[in-house]
Protein backbone atom coordinates (compact mmCIF):
# COMPACT_ATOMS: atom_id res chain seq x y z
CA UNK A 1 0.00 0.00 0.00
CA UNK A 2 1.22 3.20 -1.01
CA UNK A 3 1.86 5.50 1.95
CA UNK A 4 0.62 9.26 1.24
CA UNK A 5 1.02 10.81 4.78
CA UNK A 6 4.21 10.08 6.93
CA UNK A 7 5.30 12.05 10.07
CA UNK A 8 6.60 15.19 7.81
CA UNK A 9 2.80 15.40 6.74
CA UNK A 10 1.04 18.90 8.16
CA UNK A 11 -1.95 17.86 10.00
CA UNK A 12 -4.22 20.68 8.03
CA UNK A 13 -3.01 19.16 4.70
CA UNK A 14 -4.39 15.84 5.82
CA UNK A 15 -7.50 17.01 6.40
CA UNK A 16 -7.74 19.26 3.27
CA UNK A 17 -6.68 16.61 1.16
CA UNK A 18 -8.63 14.00 3.15
CA UNK A 19 -11.34 15.58 5.27
CA UNK A 20 -12.41 12.21 6.94
CA UNK A 21 -8.94 12.14 8.78
CA UNK A 22 -10.19 14.85 10.54
CA UNK A 23 -12.89 12.18 12.52
CA UNK A 24 -9.76 10.36 14.01
CA UNK A 25 -7.80 13.42 14.98
CA UNK A 26 -10.92 14.60 16.67
CA UNK A 27 -10.97 10.56 18.17
CA UNK A 28 -7.08 10.97 19.74
CA UNK A 29 -7.72 15.11 20.31
CA UNK A 30 -5.02 16.42 17.81
CA UNK A 31 -6.08 20.55 16.79
CA UNK A 32 -5.98 20.21 13.05
CA UNK A 33 -7.59 23.87 12.95
CA UNK A 34 -4.90 26.25 14.95
CA UNK A 35 -2.47 23.70 15.22
CA UNK A 36 -3.19 22.68 11.34
CA UNK A 37 0.17 23.57 10.59
CA UNK A 38 2.31 21.69 12.61
CA UNK A 39 4.18 18.22 11.20
CA UNK A 40 1.97 15.09 12.22
CA UNK A 41 4.91 13.79 14.14
CA UNK A 42 5.45 16.31 16.04
CA UNK A 43 1.72 16.27 17.65
CA UNK A 44 2.35 12.43 17.80
CA UNK A 45 5.11 13.28 20.40
CA UNK A 46 4.04 15.26 22.23
CA UNK A 47 1.32 13.59 23.14
CA UNK A 48 2.63 10.11 23.48
CA UNK A 49 0.80 8.65 20.92
CA UNK A 50 1.57 5.48 18.75
CA UNK A 51 3.04 6.83 15.58
CA UNK A 52 2.57 3.90 13.76
CA UNK A 53 -1.07 3.01 14.64
CA UNK A 54 -2.40 6.43 13.62
CA UNK A 55 -0.30 6.72 10.11
CA UNK A 56 -1.26 3.71 9.42
CA UNK A 57 -5.06 3.76 10.26
CA UNK A 58 -4.91 7.01 8.05
CA UNK A 59 -3.33 5.84 4.78
CA UNK A 60 -5.46 2.33 5.29
CA UNK A 61 -8.68 4.66 5.32
CA UNK A 62 -7.49 7.04 2.42
CA UNK A 63 -6.40 3.99 0.25
CA UNK A 64 -10.19 2.34 0.54
CA UNK A 65 -11.86 5.75 -0.04
CA UNK A 66 -9.53 6.20 -3.22
CA UNK A 67 -10.78 2.24 -4.14
CA UNK A 68 -14.42 3.18 -3.74
CA UNK A 69 -14.09 6.18 -5.59
CA UNK A 70 -12.12 4.31 -8.59
CA UNK A 71 -14.41 1.38 -8.81
CA UNK A 72 -16.89 1.13 -11.65
CA UNK A 73 -20.14 -0.70 -12.59
CA UNK A 74 -22.38 -1.41 -15.17
CA UNK A 75 -25.36 -0.71 -12.88
CA UNK A 76 -27.97 -1.10 -15.99
CA UNK A 77 -27.05 -4.53 -16.71
CA UNK A 78 -26.49 -5.46 -12.74
CA UNK A 79 -29.17 -7.44 -10.94
CA UNK A 80 -31.84 -5.27 -8.52
CA UNK A 81 -30.53 -6.85 -5.36
CA UNK A 82 -26.97 -5.91 -6.63
CA UNK A 83 -27.96 -2.56 -6.75
CA UNK A 84 -29.40 -2.42 -3.82
CA UNK A 85 -26.45 -4.02 -1.32
CA UNK A 86 -24.77 -1.52 -2.94
CA UNK A 87 -27.07 1.37 -2.59
CA UNK A 88 -26.89 0.49 1.58
CA UNK A 89 -23.23 -0.93 2.24
CA UNK A 90 -22.16 2.25 0.13
CA UNK A 91 -24.49 5.09 0.24
CA UNK A 92 -26.76 4.31 3.28
CA UNK A 93 -23.68 3.21 5.27
CA UNK A 94 -21.67 6.59 4.38
CA UNK A 95 -25.38 8.77 5.29
CA UNK A 96 -24.95 6.72 8.96
CA UNK A 97 -20.77 7.14 9.11
CA UNK A 98 -20.63 11.05 8.35
CA UNK A 99 -24.00 13.03 9.03
CA UNK A 100 -23.81 12.08 13.10
CA UNK A 101 -19.54 13.33 12.48
CA UNK A 102 -20.74 16.21 9.97
CA UNK A 103 -23.66 17.32 12.90
CA UNK A 104 -21.18 17.99 15.52
CA UNK A 105 -18.87 20.42 13.13
CA UNK A 106 -21.93 21.96 11.47
CA UNK A 107 -22.64 22.78 14.85
CA UNK A 108 -19.29 23.93 16.36
CA UNK A 109 -19.14 26.45 13.28
CA UNK A 110 -22.25 27.88 13.92
CA UNK A 111 -21.68 28.18 17.63
CA UNK A 112 -18.03 29.76 17.35
CA UNK A 113 -18.48 32.01 14.11
CA UNK A 114 -22.61 32.46 14.22
CA UNK A 115 -22.06 35.69 15.48
CA UNK A 116 -20.68 37.33 12.65
CA UNK A 117 -21.87 34.89 9.44
CA UNK A 118 -25.71 35.08 10.26
CA UNK A 119 -26.14 32.49 7.30
CA UNK A 120 -24.59 29.85 9.43
CA UNK A 121 -28.18 29.58 11.28
CA UNK A 122 -29.65 28.84 8.26
CA UNK A 123 -27.15 26.21 7.52
CA UNK A 124 -27.02 24.88 11.14
CA UNK A 125 -31.50 24.69 10.57
CA UNK A 126 -31.29 22.96 7.02
CA UNK A 127 -28.37 20.45 7.58
CA UNK A 128 -29.81 19.17 10.44
CA UNK A 129 -33.31 18.74 8.66
CA UNK A 130 -31.51 16.79 6.01
CA UNK A 131 -29.88 14.98 8.30
CA UNK A 132 -33.29 14.02 10.10
CA UNK A 133 -35.15 12.89 6.60
CA UNK A 134 -31.83 11.06 5.35
CA UNK A 135 -31.69 9.17 8.37
CA UNK A 136 -35.43 8.94 7.93
CA UNK A 137 -35.20 7.64 4.26
CA UNK A 138 -32.76 5.30 4.29
CA UNK A 139 -34.29 3.55 6.88
CA UNK A 140 -37.97 3.44 4.72
CA UNK A 141 -35.72 2.27 1.57
CA UNK A 142 -34.19 -0.77 3.75
CA UNK A 143 -37.25 -1.51 5.91
CA UNK A 144 -40.11 -0.91 3.67
CA UNK A 145 -39.23 -0.38 -0.40
CA UNK A 146 -36.44 -2.53 -0.76
CA UNK A 147 -37.79 -5.69 0.76
CA UNK A 148 -41.01 -4.79 -1.85
CA UNK A 149 -38.83 -5.01 -4.89
CA UNK A 150 -37.81 -8.52 -3.94
CA UNK A 151 -40.74 -9.50 -2.59
CA UNK A 152 -42.23 -8.62 -6.36
CA UNK A 153 -39.67 -9.92 -8.22
CA UNK A 154 -40.06 -14.01 -6.13
CA UNK A 155 -44.34 -13.07 -6.58
CA UNK A 156 -45.55 -10.60 -8.48
CA UNK A 157 -48.81 -10.36 -7.57
CA UNK A 158 -51.12 -7.09 -8.32
CA UNK A 159 -51.14 -6.39 -4.70
CA UNK A 160 -47.55 -6.36 -4.53
CA UNK A 161 -47.18 -4.06 -7.76
CA UNK A 162 -49.77 -1.15 -6.43
CA UNK A 163 -47.49 -1.13 -2.86
CA UNK A 164 -44.12 -1.11 -5.00
CA UNK A 165 -45.31 1.82 -7.25
CA UNK A 166 -46.57 3.84 -4.26
CA UNK A 167 -43.57 3.55 -2.34
CA UNK A 168 -41.33 4.49 -4.88
CA UNK A 169 -43.54 7.36 -5.84
CA UNK A 170 -43.23 8.41 -2.15
CA UNK A 171 -39.01 7.89 -2.15
CA UNK A 172 -38.74 10.06 -5.26
CA UNK A 173 -40.66 13.07 -3.52
CA UNK A 174 -38.22 12.49 -0.93
CA UNK A 175 -35.46 13.05 -3.21
CA UNK A 176 -36.46 15.84 -4.68
CA UNK A 177 -37.06 17.68 -0.66
CA UNK A 178 -33.47 16.52 -0.07
CA UNK A 179 -32.14 18.16 -3.34
CA UNK A 180 -34.27 21.04 -2.21
CA UNK A 181 -32.13 21.23 1.06
CA UNK A 182 -29.16 20.65 -0.89
CA UNK A 183 -30.01 23.42 -3.07
CA UNK A 184 -30.62 26.00 -0.39
CA UNK A 185 -26.95 24.81 1.27
CA UNK A 186 -25.26 25.43 -1.69
CA UNK A 187 -26.71 28.97 -1.79
CA UNK A 188 -26.12 29.82 1.37
CA UNK A 189 -22.64 28.87 1.57
CA UNK A 190 -21.29 30.52 -1.26
CA UNK A 191 -21.35 27.30 -2.91
CA UNK A 192 -19.33 25.28 -0.09
CA UNK A 193 -16.90 28.40 0.24
CA UNK A 194 -15.84 29.36 3.05
CA UNK A 195 -15.13 33.21 3.79
CA UNK A 196 -11.32 34.43 3.40
CA UNK A 197 -9.35 33.90 6.48
CA UNK A 198 -11.46 30.91 8.01
CA UNK A 199 -10.24 28.19 10.17
CA UNK A 200 -9.60 24.79 8.79
CA UNK A 201 -12.72 23.63 10.81
CA UNK A 202 -14.58 25.81 8.77
CA UNK A 203 -13.09 24.33 5.62
CA UNK A 204 -13.41 21.40 6.52
CA UNK A 205 -17.03 21.72 7.41
CA UNK A 206 -18.02 23.18 4.25
CA UNK A 207 -16.04 20.78 2.10
CA UNK A 208 -17.28 17.97 3.86
CA UNK A 209 -20.90 19.30 3.33
CA UNK A 210 -20.39 19.09 -0.60
CA UNK A 211 -19.03 15.95 -0.56
CA UNK A 212 -22.83 15.24 1.41
CA UNK A 213 -24.05 16.71 -2.03
CA UNK A 214 -22.16 14.65 -4.37
CA UNK A 215 -22.75 11.39 -2.82
CA UNK A 216 -26.58 12.28 -2.52
CA UNK A 217 -26.19 13.20 -6.15
CA UNK A 218 -24.50 9.72 -7.18
CA UNK A 219 -27.18 7.98 -4.94
CA UNK A 220 -30.46 9.74 -5.81
CA UNK A 221 -28.96 9.06 -9.99
CA UNK A 222 -28.55 5.31 -8.98
CA UNK A 223 -32.13 4.99 -7.83
CA UNK A 224 -34.62 7.11 -9.75
CA UNK A 225 -32.41 6.86 -13.21
CA UNK A 226 -31.68 3.49 -12.80
CA UNK A 227 -33.14 1.10 -10.58
CA UNK A 228 -36.36 2.90 -9.90
CA UNK A 229 -36.36 3.50 -13.74
CA UNK A 230 -35.88 0.00 -14.44
CA UNK A 231 -38.51 -1.46 -12.04
CA UNK A 232 -41.17 0.89 -13.35
CA UNK A 233 -40.64 -0.05 -17.03
CA UNK A 234 -41.12 -3.86 -15.90
CA UNK A 235 -44.17 -3.05 -13.82
CA UNK A 236 -45.74 -1.01 -16.82
CA UNK A 237 -45.26 -3.89 -19.41
CA UNK A 238 -46.46 -6.84 -16.81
Amino acid sequence: MEKVFDRTSKVGDIVTIFPQASDIFKAYRIDFCCGGDRPLGEVLEEKNLNEEEILNKLNEDYAQKQTHDQQQTNWMEASYRDIIRHIIDTHHAYLYRELPQLSQYVTKVFRVHGPDRPELADVHRLFHTLKTELEQHALKEEEHVFPLIQAYEENPTPEARQKLIKGIAELEDEHDTAGDILKQLRDLTSDFQPPEGACMTYQMTYQRLEELESDMFEHVHLENNILFKRILNELKSS
